[in-house]
């Protein structure tokens, strides 16, 4: 008896209308005097028990002098509640996401090689649509098998790559100048952007045991997943143009892009971003 009403507690009984309703069911009609002695709970609150009871149409009561009282039957009983809770549930199923609206996801630092690559993986797997990625050659092996799950569940891959990259799957853009660009950061970036949903952006220190400059954000705050991503795809933009006119941009701009980077970043920068 008492998981009965345990259970029926677990769908908005109180304790004394869950040991009414039993108590009805074993002997009916009964008298509040009967239902409380059945029950075991004072004859005050046995009435007022039954008084509500019968006010949610669990028990009904008799014009009869004593009052007697009948509950519906556990079917009844199961199938009301049933209808309750489906309707409950739909109603919230649609109204909760509408709180979000004006909700921030939070930014998360995630410190740690291992840390960071099982946050990565996860990102992996929870893809459906796209993943957006840059990635140097070394890191990527270890992504590589859950990158190919996705690509087999019909994910679309595309891949800026670094330090002599291939991969067997995937649109890839061979990123240049790998080896400066990991000297002039001391790490590794690692980019992600997943379904236009979740995103991930840090670094990857190049000094062993290097553990304060070995970390990542990752969001699911999709005004920062639209950033990352946009970095990614321009990144694609440009390492495709410059495949397709080599010359022209070497005579525009310079080998390296000196010129380029000099009127954006200026003649004194101490680092490369592309």
């Amino acid at each position: 008896m008492a998981d009965l009403v345990e259970k029926l507690k677990e769908i908005g009984f109180n304790t004394y209308e869950a040991k009414v309703y039993i108590a009805l069911l074993k002997k009916y009609p009964a008298t509040g005097y009967e239902v409380s002695k059945l029950a075991n709970i004072p004859q005050s609150r046995t009435y007022d028990t039954l008084k509500v009871l019968e006010e949610k149409n669990v028990v009904a009561a008799t014009n009869t002098k004593p009052i007697s009282y009948t509950p519906i039957k556990p079917k009844q009983l199961i199938s009301a509640y049933q209808k309750k809770m489906n309707s409950t549930i739909n109603y919230l199923e649609k109204h909760l996401p509408e709180v979000k609206d004006n909700y921030n996801e939070p930014i998360i630092t995630i410190n740690g090689k291992q840390n960071i690559h099982n946050k990565i993986l996860e990102v992996i797997q929870s893809a459906k649509r796209e993943i957006y990625m840059e990635v140097w050659s070394q890191d990527y092996k270890i992504f590589e098998q859950e990158l190919l799950n996705a690509y087999n569940r019909n994910v679309e891959i595309r891949i800026v790559g670094y330090d002599n990259f291939s991969s067997r799957f995937g649109m890839v853009f061979e990123h240049a100048f790998a080896r400066d660009i990991e000297m002039s950061l001391g790490g590794r970036m690692i980019i992600i952007a997943v379904d236009d949903q979740e995103g991930v952006v840090g670094k990857i220190s190049s000094l062993k045991g290097n553990i304060s400059d070995t970390n990542i954000i990752w969001t699911q705050n999709q005004s920062i997943v639209f950033i990352i991503k946009e970095f990614i795809v321009h990144d694609m933009y440009l390492i495709d143009v410059e495949e397709n006119l080599v010359e022209q941009m070497k005579y525009i701009y310079g080998k390296g892009f000196k010129r380029l980077k000099d009127k954006v970043l200026g003649h004194n920068a101490t680092y490369m971003i592309h």
